[in-house]
């Protein structure tokens, strides 16, 4: 079986790569930019933007994990325009997996509504296919909320929450569903804890032994409320494993 990796530069993309070094499956992987460790896997430049090598990637492929995202820059034609023009040459593909965000209709994201845009895409579209919903990772609610200190406190929407998950995890479970064949829209996969974003912070300052303090401030608005009401959590599918304590500890080994 031939598998292709979109976004192999990614945070998710180098996961799954990770994953798949040494596996039985034929891998190759693409993106814009060329990683810096292939190994054997074959890499195939695309751009997703314009449409440029993307025949080239999707050829005699079977299976495809799609982890090429953009949340900041060009989000619609990468996430909308693009990926529709993109499954247009898939005719073939025997199965998608498509790694989606838990809570996208609920949250007033601008990047979220455009990833609820492309799940229709997908549905609409006579591609076999797997939808699954994760949580948001470890490593990107520490880096985007907990990474600066400002002034030896951590000022931060305190009530937030979050149920995050380790990257690792997800890219296995990715893999794992490649057998398993098309479910279309799948079970969620959330972390194993759910925390404000105020106890994270706490978690962060004992693990490392910080002498930071937190600032916990409240905002205005519809993100906040829905965020505050765990609408990107799911109490029923705490499928990961490893906790925000864990994922800390094991930065510091």
């Amino acid at each position: 079986m031939r598998i292709l990796v979109t976004g192999s530069t990614g945070q998710l993309g180098s996961a799954l790569l990770n994953q798949l070094n040494g596996s039985d499956y034929k891998v190759k992987i693409t993106s814009r930019r060329k990683p810096e460790r292939i190994g054997h896997f074959e890499w195939v430049y695309s751009d997703l933007l314009s449409g440029e090598g993307l025949e080239e990637a999707v050829k005699d492929v079977d299976v495809i994990i799609h982890a090429a995202t953009s949340p900041t820059k060009n989000s619609k034609n990468i996430e909308v325009i693009g990926f529709e023009n993109f499954l247009g040459n898939l005719k073939h593909i025997k199965h998608f997996i498509y790694p989606s965000i838990i809570g996208i209709e609920e949250i007033p994201l601008k990047y979220y509504k455009l990833k609820y845009e492309a799940e229709e895409l997908l549905k609409n579209s006579s591609i076999p296919y797997t939808i699954v919903r994760a949580t948001q990772f470890h490593g990107f609610v520490e880096n985007l909320l907990l990474s600066k200190p400002l002034f030896k406190r951590y000022v931060i929407p305190g009530r937030i929450k979050f149920q995050s998950i380790s990257v690792d995890e997800f890219a296995k479970h990715l893999i794992d569903l490649i057998n398993k064949g098309p479910q279309g829209r799948t079970d969620d996969f959330g972390g194993p804890v759910i925390m404000t974003l105020r106890e994270m912070a706490e978690l962060k300052i004992m693990v490392n032994n910080e002498t930071n303090k937190i600032l916990s401030i409240s905002l205005p608005g519809k993100l906040y409320k829905s965020l505050s009401d765990g609408k990107n959590t799911n109490s029923f599918q705490k499928v990961g494993k490893i906790t925000f304590e864990e994922y800390l500890g094991n930065k510091r080994l």
